[in-house]
């Protein structure tokens, strides 16, 4: 089942949680591929120091204001892009990053981190503000309740030493993998 709107209307911490487990589907080329999601990180808000938004609306960031459920999707070191989901209502800047996927028969090593994973699933740009509730090109479906997840670890986010002492938030959220 594609996770609804209101799914990503909570708090962010809630949805970058509730992600683990579920399944990030790309839709390309006619192929279908889906992905076990596996590693989240948490930003929101202006005073989180950490959040694109914490400087405000920009036109890199003004997707973060949208309506709960848009793919924020942006480049970083000019060559790898990065997909968030936006959370919680419109207007307030949050996003949940996903940091990593798994998916069977494919190395680990090709989908554990958000660059690798946005180039194994070609996830770009072009699918910046995308609706990830329509059930097309990209969305995320829920995990089947049978199923018993490894117990979820909190740490620190990662890549974020500018950040102050945001930096020290535990909002990076993962499961165990083997």
């Amino acid at each position: 089942m594609i996770l609804p709107k209101k799914f990503y209307s909570r708090s962010t911490l809630q949805v970058a949680k509730g992600l683990l487990g579920c399944f990030l589907v790309r839709e390309y080329k006619s192929r279908i591929i889906k992905a076990m999601i596996t590693e989240t990180e948490a930003y929101i808000g202006e005073d989180d120091l950490a959040c694109h938004a914490s400087r405000g609306k920009t036109p890199r960031t003004v997707v973060m204001y949208d309506q709960p459920g848009r793919a924020y999707i942006y480049m970083v070191y000019g060559m790898y892009h990065c997909l968030n989901i936006v959370t919680e209502k419109k207007d307030f800047p949050a996003a949940v990053l996903i940091r990593g996927v798994q998916i069977k028969e494919v190395s680990y090593n090709k989908t554990n981190g958000p660059g690798k994973l946005c180039k194994f699933l070609r996830i770009d740009k072009c699918l910046n503000r995308w609706d990830i509730t329509r059930g097309e090109k990209l969305w995320i479906e829920g995990r089947d309740s049978n199923i018993k997840l490894p117990r979820i670890k909190k740490s620190k986010r990662m890549g974020i030493d500018y950040a102050k002492h945001c930096r020290e938030y535990l909002w990076r959220f993962h499961l165990t993998i083997k």
